[in-house]
């Protein structure tokens, strides 16, 4: 046999993609050709010359295409070659949409397990269920994660244990327009120039005035 075969054109792809294949639960064929289109970066539109290239019998090439074309995994887009010529492109835009959609769920997952984590560790014991949805609830009303660290750090330095006092500081800075630490650190910097940093958890937020 001639190893010289193998040297043909070789398709690759990345472990993101191969997920998002593996939950849409996509066939092989499905996932053949869209392995294709990711790595033909013109992405002209040719039956013919996709089914020679991944090797499936030109009918078949074509239910495969519509059934991406349905799933709406892939897009056709009319678009103009160099000569002003229509032509039509396959979109995999559907799909890497999809691929970013679960990577910033899967990020969101991390942060809310590192925070809740940080809270049991200060608290010294578990968070309860109720505690759960009050730190959840932060975090979907966009509180950053950094910003509730911080507030969870200024009330334990204030001995004080509770969700209902960290509400109330995160209230606070939220009306002041903190979304970061840097931003609280700023504004005492400015109410009280000569404080060393340090002393960042050394005041009271809930009599603070503008």
């Amino acid at each position: 046999m001639n190893i010289d075969i193998f040297k043909c054109k070789k398709y690759i792809t990345n472990s993101l993609f191969i997920k998002q294949a593996l939950k849409l639960k996509l066939t092989l064929e499905e996932f053949l050709m869209l392995t294709y289109f990711d790595n033909d970066y013109n992405n002209y539109l040719n039956i013919e010359e996709l089914s020679k290239n991944i090797g499936l019998p030109l009918d078949k090439s074509y239910e495969v295409f519509n059934s991406l074309l349905s799933k709406k995994i892939i897009d056709v887009k009319t678009d103009k070659d160099i000569e002003g010529r229509l032509i039509e492109r396959v979109s995999l835009d559907n799909f890497y949409a999809l691929i970013m959609s679960d990577e910033k769920e899967m990020q969101k997952s991390e942060i809310k397990t590192d925070i809740y984590a940080e809270f049991e560790t200060e608290f010294g014991r578990p968070i309860t269920s109720m505690e759960y949805e009050i730190i959840n609830g932060w975090l979907t009303h966009n509180y950053s994660e950094e910003l509730i660290a911080g507030a969870l750090k200024e009330a334990v330095y204030n001995g004080v244990k509770n969700l209902r006092y960290i509400d109330k500081i995160l209230y606070e800075w939220n009306k002041k327009g903190f979304t970061t630490m840097k931003d609280v650190s700023n504004h005492l910097e400015k109410r009280e120039t000569k404080k060393e940093e340090s002393e960042l958890f050394d005041y009271n937020w809930l009599d603070d005035e503008e």
